[in-house]
């Protein structure tokens, strides 16, 4: 047991807090305002087991021999002039030996491919005969008998036995041939011996090069970083080691000496601060220390720093024995009869050793995984005894108590996940804080330590319960959704993959009663996870779909002319970015905006117009691929065209009159441009508003028209658009009359001629100011919205496709609506409608559903009076903006797109009468890609499954029957038979049993 110092720890979860991959635990301590991280650490290795070798066995190593993926290792026996064999079985236990002659006194062994067979082969260094001997395997963990070659060199020495007295060796590639070399350290000849192989199991005489006084042990490496293999060799008797560069040809640079303890016997390498640069371990048998000596990555090394070990440690190993990604070591200690490990920091310094017991006189060690669990195990050749002893690896689950973060007084935690937020690859945690109304974030440090990154406010008595990680919006960065308690709903914080969340404003649908337990999942496969919800004493689940609301944030606001009454965009300086243009109506001129690549956009210019313009379009009159503008100037009774030089300048207006002749009151208040007579050149079409017609102004393509042609309209017509509303590939017309309170539609000819219109009615005393047009219902066919203004909504009206429109549906707006646009807002390939109302100052989206019907209406302030509004992606995030003028200010306002999701109810899954669902879970229970849903219900004693189907049908509930009066109470999921399908585990709360569901295909059986 653990303690965590609290009496009511509410919650746990699991995860890898500091990245050594072993799970840790963090713990909810609800009474102290705090969490408990206990974080879990390996037990080491497990009781010796010894096998018994030739006599005085000196040297270990290890190899697949046999090559069933299971490990062997080879041991030299020096006084029975012998190698040992040992074939192992997978489990950490190994066959009898097989032993094998080789010359006298083998002392130490290395395994590699040295004939390029794929099969391991053997090398040793026989000592006494002055040679090393090779033996070639053959694949199945038998051996040929080995071949001599001699290590005897012209000047070789006799200062303690005969000859060149070869100890150790390595096998590399010294001269980038891909045919392994050996090298061997010649004790008696105060050299290293190199042996270049010729790929074919045998190899050239050796090549020679002075070390140190007496060396010893040797270890190969890339030490500088330039593709070549290098050398490093102890010197015992003159307490250094010897670092030989190589050339890449087989040949190597005079030694470079670095000073050690006394008498080192052992050298290993291995990059121990995790550079990417090769260091070096060193032990000095004399002087009770291992040295470790840092590389800067260009052949040169730092001074040694020490770690203190027991007298006469013997051999040196290395590799990662706890999993954390950094090296650690371990020492053979031969008079003490146990082995030290170091675990490693990965900055170059270690933990103290921990030791473990071995037979008589471990002398040297190997490293491998035995027994096919992922963890290093040991085995060291016992001198004294021999044998060989082999440690395995082992963990079980052990852990320690990291110490207690504080959330904060009265926070009242309930609930604690983990996740990575930011993408550092460290976990973080999330807490909800029932009593604070918040959650708090904590950065994982990647130790097991954390720091306080934000709080996320929710909201005055919302009570956060629950929280669940999850990509609600389709950009692959996790989400945050909090279940609150208090106020029955959901808040979801949007990621941004760097720690940041944006809280979403709460549109959304609230919770029948107080949650109880909530789950998240993609259900229908559309990358955005949904949530599932169960209350406390009901007995049905609700699934709630992620929407986007769309929402907006005013960037900036730039200065107009007075009275700016109408706006629009295009790129008028072929830039590719969006500019803006907008009629100052008491001014008589238009202003024109120009966008900056920073998002911002410069001082209006302006053009002279007539008097009281009113209304601007824009469109290529020359056909020159520079847009131009034309504007309806009421009071002057004409259009004036500017034609565009394409860098953002205009000449100035040409002007073509609205009357039918001089004097006559017109008043032009809406124009619309499009080829009406199928000539590829642009026509323009003008609501004439005293005159009660609209008039036609075909276009020369060079920027003249020729004069109006009028059709009658009904009373003062307002606003007008132009689509093909009949299908025939022919332009129409569609007018809204302000006086008569009706629609007018005129269908096309295609050469420029107009039917007489066709009236739709709307409620007396409409006022109808606005029009737009789209397919609201994806049929293809083009459907008309208008603005009521004098019955405060707006009425949408679904086309037939064949110039005929169904009556009008309205939909409720703010007071007094005046102006309206199209757009898909949320990007879900449905139409939405965007409409401001002038004596209000709030912009109001009517969200599409894509069947021709809207959601209510959501209301974003805005802070000022609006007056036109038009639509255009300013800065290509891909998300529609908008530009809002405001007359009573004399400004034009830019409101940047952004997304804005909550949760809407989708349906209602019925878990039958008094089943009091206590705990779901989600997964593929019938392997058809789809999620399913399990259900604990605690009342009825069964589990039930909800098999999914297409657009998020689901099956009703298959039941299991978990035993009576058990009371399920929790579920779990997972494949506890490998066989490819999902079980359940259920615990049942009365009954003090857990029962296993063994899935099928497609159906589920109870085993116990």
């Amino acid at each position: 047991m653990y303690s965590t110092g609290s009496s009511f720890s509410t919650s746990l979860v699991i995860g890898d807090l500091n990245n050594d991959n072993r799970l840790d635990i963090s713990v909810v301590n609800n009474d102290i305002n705090s969490i408990s991280i206990l974080l879990g650490y390996d037990e080491g290795f497990a009781n010796l087991t010894t096998y018994s070798t030739g006599s005085l066995p000196n040297f270990v190593a290890v190899g697949d021999f046999n090559n069933d993926a299971r490990l062997d290792m080879v041991i030299t026996n020096q006084y029975e002039k012998t190698v040992s064999v040992f074939l192992g079985y997978g489990d950490g236990s190994f066959a009898n030996q097989m032993t094998y002659p080789t010359g006298t006194s083998p002392y130490s062994v290395a395994v590699a491919d040295l004939n390029n067979d794929t099969q391991l082969d053997i090398v040793v260094a026989n000592k006494d005969d002055q040679e090393i001997g090779v033996l070639l395997g053959y694949g199945n963990g038998s051996f040929a008998n080995q071949i001599p070659y001699s290590t005897v060199s012209s000047t070789s020495q006799i200062p303690y036995y005969n000859g060149s007295q070869p100890y150790f060796v390595a096998v590399a590639d010294f001269n980038n041939d891909n045919r392994l070399d050996i090298v061997v350290v010649n004790k008696g000849d105060n050299n290293v011996g190199i042996f270049l192989g010729y790929g074919n199991g045998s190899f050239a005489r050796q090549t020679t090069y002075s070390t140190g006084s007496e060396p010893y042990s040797v270890a190969v490496g890339d030490f500088n970083n330039d593709a070549r293999m290098d050398i490093v060799v102890t010197n015992s008797n003159s307490s250094s080691i010897s670092v030989l560069l190589g050339y890449g040809n087989g040949s190597f640079e005079n030694q470079m000496t670095y000073f050690t303890g006394s008498m080192p016997c052992s050298v290993a390498v291995g990059d121990f601060n995790n550079d990417t640069r090769l260091d070096i371990v060193v032990v000095n048998q004399l002087s009770r220390n291992v040295g470790i000596l840092l590389g800067y990555g260009n052949g040169l090394f730092a001074n040694q720093v020490t770690l203190m070990t027991n007298l006469y440690s013997q051999y040196v190993a290395v590799g990662d024995f706890n999993n954390d990604s950094r090296l650690d070591i371990v020492v053979t200690y031969r008079y003490d009869d146990i082995v030290g490990v170091f675990l490693g920091y990965g900055n170059g310094s270690f933990a103290r050793q921990i030791t473990y017991s071995t037979d008589s006189e471990p002398y040297t060690a190997a490293v491998g995984d035995f027994n096919n669990d992922t963890l290093l195990d040991i085995v060291v050749t016992n001198f004294g005894s021999n044998d060989v002893g082999i440690l395995l690896h082992y963990n079980r689950g052990t852990l320690i108590n990291k110490g207690a973060f504080s959330s904060s007084d009265g926070s009242h935690i309930r609930s604690i996940v983990t996740t990575d937020f930011n993408n550092d690859s460290l976990v973080d945690l999330v807490i909800a804080n029932y009593g604070t109304n918040n959650i708090l974030l904590l950065n994982g440090n990647g130790d097991g330590t954390f720091d306080r990154n934000m709080l996320l406010p929710i909201g005055l008595d919302s009570h956060p319960y629950a929280i669940v990680i999850d990509d609600f919006n389709n950009d692959a960065e996790l989400d945050i959704t909090v279940v609150n308690h208090g106020t029955n709903n959901v808040d979801i914080f949007l990621g941004d993959g760097m720690g940041r969340f944006a809280h979403q404003t709460n549109y959304g649908d609230s919770f029948d009663s107080p949650p109880f337990i909530v789950a998240t999942g993609d259900l229908n496969n559309d990358g955005r996870s949904e949530i599932i919800v169960a209350y406390n004493d009901t007995d049905n689940v609700h699934i709630y779909v992620p929407y986007d609301t769309s929402s907006f944030q005013n960037q900036k606001t730039y200065r107009t002319g007075f009275d700016p009454y109408s706006i629009t965009v295009g790129d008028f300086n072929n830039d590719f970015l969006l500019d803006i243009v907008v009629v100052n109506r008491n001014d008589n001129n238009l202003g024109v905006f120009l966008k900056y690549a920073n998002g911002t956009f410069a001082t209006q210019m302006t053009y002279s117009t007539g008097a009281a313009p009113y209304f601007v379009a824009v469109g290529d009159f020359n056909n020159d691929s520079r847009l131009d503008m034309v504007v309806a100037n009421r009071n002057d009774n004409n259009l004036g065209i500017f034609l565009g030089y394409g860098n953002g300048n205009f000449t100035t207006q040409m002007t073509y009159p609205t009357n039918s002749f001089p004097g006559l009151i017109s008043w032009p208040c809406s124009v619309a441009v499009g080829d009406f007579n199928n000539d590829t050149r642009l026509d323009i079409v003008v609501a004439n508003s005293a005159a009660n017609n609209i008039g036609i102004l075909l276009g020369y393509g060079n920027g003249s028209f020729a004069n109006q042609t009028s059709y009658s309209s009904s009373y003062s017509p307002q606003s007008i658009s132009v689509g093909d509303f009949n299908n025939d590939i022919c332009l129409d017309i569609v007018v809204v009359n302000y006086d008569s309170d009706s629609i007018g539609v005129f269908l096309g000819y295609c050469n420029g001629g107009f039917d007489d219109p066709i009236t739709y009615l709307t409620d007396r005393f409409s006022y109808l100011l606005s029009i737009a047009i789209g397919d609201f219902d994806n049929d293809t066919r083009i459907d008309i919205v208008v603005a009521n203004n004098g019955y405060n909504n707006i009425g949408v009206l679904l086309g037939y496709g064949n110039g005929s429109f169904a009556k009008q549906i309205t939909y409720s707006i703010g007071f007094r609506p005046t102006s309206l646009a199209v757009g898909d807002f949320n990007k879900d390939n449905q139409l939405d409608i965007i409409v401001i109302c002038s004596n209000d100052i709030n912009v109001r989206i009517l969200l599409g559903h894509g069947n021709g019907s809207f959601t209510k209406q959501v209301t974003y302030s805005i802070g000022f009076l609006p007056m036109s509004i038009v639509i255009g992606d300013f800065n290509r995030d891909t998300r529609l903006d908008i530009a809002v003028t405001s007359s009573d200010s004399n400004n034009v306002h830019v409101l940047l797109g952004r997304v804005n999701i909550v949760f809407v109810k989708k349906m209602m899954l019925n878990t039958s009468l008094g089943s009091r669902p206590r705990s779901f879970v989600i997964g593929h229970f019938n392997n058809d890609d789809r999620l399913d849903i399990a259900i604990a219900n605690s009342g009825t004693d069964n589990i039930g499954i909800f098999l999914g189907n297409e657009n998020f049908y689901f099956t009703n509930q298959t039941m299991y029957e978990t035993g009576s009066n058990s009371r399920p109470y929790s579920l779990a999921a997972g494949d506890f038979n490998n066989d490819t399908h999902v079980d359940i585990v259920v615990a049942n709360y009365d009954s003090s049993t857990v029962g296993i569901f063994l899935g099928y295909v497609n159906l589920v059986c109870i085993v116990n």
